[in-house]
Formats: C-alpha cells, structure tokens, sequence
C-alpha cells in the first residue's frame, strides 16, 4: 500500500512521487488524443500551468453539478451569457426539445 505525507507520495515501490499533494492519487487513464490536446492548449493559452489540474478541475465540475447532462450544462451556459450581455448576446435561444 502506498505512503503518503504532506509533501507527496511514495508508491507502493517506495519512490517519491513530488508535488502530488494530500488527497491525490497517482493513476493511468487513457484519453482521446483530441480531449487531451484540447487540456494542453487551453493551459498554454492561459500561460501555463498544468493540464491534469485543469482536468481534474473539469471532472470536479462534474461531480458537483450531479452528472449534468450535456444539454442542461449547454442551457446554462447560454443563459448565463445572455444575462451578462457578453459574447453570445445575440444567440437565438432554441425552446427545449428542438436540440
């Protein structure tokens, strides 16, 4: 089993994984090229910073909002651009069973 201390983690080979933090865990997951290039631009376009933690961040989201369906998450993010009268403002809101 694996170690962990307020600075990073050991696994269960014992070496030290810098920087992964408390409540972290190390694990393989396999992405579409394209979602994962999307992360890595996005991190760059913003000037740095890592990718993972902007995809954790997206999953998070996620979690939070309860497994929003993609459709709702769409609705709400119209809605919001519309009220703040920001780019979108003049997008034509299509009535819910017409997507």
């Amino acid at each position: 089993m694996a170690k962990t201390n307020g600075e990073g983690s050991r696994s269960a080979a014992g070496d030290f994984r810098a920087g992964s933090g408390p409540g972290k865990v190390r694990i393989t997951i396999r992405l579409d090229r394209e979602v994962l290039d999307w992360f890595r631009a996005r991190a760059e376009d913003q000037g740095g910073g890592s990718y993972q933690t902007r995809i954790n961040n997206a999953l998070r989201d996620c979690v939070r909002q309860g497994g929003e369906s993609l459709e709702a998450v769409l609705r709400r993010v119209i809605r919001e651009e519309l009220k703040g009268g920001g780019p979108g403002a003049d997008i034509e809101v299509i009535p819910r069973g017409r997507l």
